[in-house]
């Protein structure tokens, strides 16, 4: 070991985002938001044994239950955009279930709130 090695840090492995989305572009995010849920299809016969190690890796992850896209992105370490490609095809390709977010619920009519605490008040004191 010579003395330049001695301060130099390990250099990490440096991959292009475009060669492990193969060029391809984001999808929607209605498609694919943040919040959308994933799961690997259950019991996928035709699952490809050509999967690069990022596909690999998403679908191992995925097979556990349904987990959010924001969460595989953390699991993985990979750039939010990547894993949101990279899952897009895993779906497109049949091998990954997608669930969209539970849309917000309806707010409360507020004369019906105000109704509600004038009876507890009347009630409780």
């Amino acid at each position: 070991m010579t003395d330049r090695d001695a301060w130099e840090p390990e250099a990490a492995p440096l991959v292009r985002p475009y060669v492990i989305t193969k060029g391809r572009e984001l999808p929607d995010e209605e498609q694919l938001s943040l919040i959308t849920l994933v799961t690997a299809a259950p019991a996928d016969p035709r699952r490809p044994a050509r999967l690069s190690p990022e596909e690999q890796t998403l679908l191992d992850l995925c097979s556990a239950g349904y987990l959010s896209v924001a969460e595989v992105a953390g699991h993985t370490q990979l750039p939010l955009g990547v894993v949101r490609i990279l899952l897009s095809s895993l779906a497109e390709g049949g091998h990954l279930v997608t669930r969209p977010p539970v849309a917000p619920a309806a707010l409360a009519d507020r004369e019906i709130l105000q109704e509600v605490l004038n009876g507890l008040r009347a009630k409780f004191g």
